[in-house]
Order: C-alpha cells, then structure tokens, then sequence
C-alpha cells in the first residue's frame, strides 16, 4: 500500500488544506454516527491547524478529541501536549468537545499505562482521523529509536504503552512519555501526517524508499497495509 503524498508552496495554504481534511472528515462521521474520534499530536507544526479547526462549524459536543503521545509532565508545563490542546484547540466552539488526556497520577508512564488504556477503550471507534507528526529521527507519536519500552510498544495489543526515549536533541529533557501504540493508532479510518521542511522530507523519503524497520519508526506506519498514510508536507 503506497502512501498518498500532496505538497504545497507554502505552510499556510499546507495548513488550509488539512483543516479542510479534517472539517469533511469530521462532518461525514457525524452525519453518519453518533459520535466522531480525533486523535491529534502536539509540536509547533500543527499548533495553527489546531487554532483554525477551534472555531470550525461543527456538532463539537459530539467530537472525542485525544492525544497520540504525551510527555510525562504536569499539564501546566510548557512541554505538556494537553496543555498545547488547551491553548489552540479546545476553546471558542471546540471547547464542547470531549477530551482523553493520557497523563495521569502515577510517577512513571509505565506504572500510568492501566489507568491510561482503560481511557483509551473508552473511544469510540474506529476512530474517524489521526494526525501523526514525524522526528528528524525517524519517530512519530513517542515510537523513539532505541527507547526502553519500544518494542513492547511496537508488539502490543493494547492501546497506550510507556516509553523513556534516549535522551538527544529531538528529545530535549522529557525521556518519559506515554504513547499510543501502532495496533491503536491503525484502527483511524484516515491517517495523516503532516511534515514542513526539507530536512524532514528528506528523512521521510528514506524511510518510504527502504524496508521498515524500528531504528526509524515512522517506517512501520508508511509501509503497512491497513490504513493509507495520507502525507502532506510543505518546506
């Protein structure tokens, strides 16, 4: 199954097209069913996706909106991605809408895994859209080369796993995160993943032009056969 790729001259038009993607996704799912499920990341790169879609015209109180990865951290850190939703998404008329954070009590994301998969079955699914992002690594979601608990991540039948990545400059100081795991992510209808920059289509084509592989995660995501990988990428 080939990824499906659109390139555009600049992020703002990048950023209308998605919002655009997402809008029609949400709204079919609604005409169709009860309820619909986003499943978004943080970063800086979808952050103006996230303000556009706040005032988007939709039934938000019946919208579930959740997040792919977390850092282990307090939501009143600047690092924490509930906090990025807080701050861009869920406010004017998305504030309706309802929201799973994954972090929670426990001091370590795996002792945090139970609490957190039993949010996470509470979703309605399939889930109707998820956005991924993507690490001059090679990772997405909090799938870090190398990190402990990766490969029980890759392996699982369960939706959130615990993760403590190795410590570089793509991760800074947060080592411990939660993620959701391939198995979860792959049961969205649509799978988008949204990349600016030359340096990161760079890694991304590398990993679409070689055989998956866990030393570069998001491999596994364009290389399966479930759910196309729907790219959008401006420098």
């Amino acid at each position: 199954m080939s990824a499906i790729e659109r390139k555009f001259n600049n992020r703002a038009e990048l950023i209308d097209c998605v919002h655009g993607v997402f809008v029609e996704s949400l709204q079919q799912a609604l005409e169709l069913h009860s309820s619909a499920t986003m499943l978004l990341s943080g970063g800086s790169t979808p952050a103006p996706l996230y303000r556009q879609l706040s005032s988007a015209d939709l039934d938000w109180n019946r919208v579930h909106v959740a997040l792919v990865d977390e850092r282990w951290v307090e939501i009143s850190n600047a690092a924490s991605n509930e906090r990025l939703l807080n701050q861009n998404l869920l406010l004017e008329k998305a504030a309706a809408a309802k929201f799973t954070g994954m972090k929670n009590n426990h001091p370590t994301p795996f002792e945090g895994e139970a609490e957190c998969n039993a949010r996470y079955a509470a979703l309605p699914s399939p889930y109707t859209i998820c956005l991924l992002g993507m690490g001059p690594d090679g990772h997405t979601a909090s799938l870090f080369p190398g990190a402990e608990g990766l490969g029980s991540a890759l392996d699982s039948s369960q939706h959130c796993a615990g993760i403590r990545a190795v410590r570089s400059e793509v991760t800074g100081d947060y080592l411990e995160r939660m993620t959701m795991t391939p198995w979860s992510i792959l049961q969205s209808q649509r799978l988008v993943l949204l990349i600016t920059g030359e340096d990161k289509w760079a890694v991304y084509q590398q990993a679409r032009d070689n055989s998956p592989t866990a030393d570069r995660p998001i491999s596994l995501m364009i290389h399966q056969q479930q759910t196309p990988l729907e790219v959008y990428w401006a420098a």
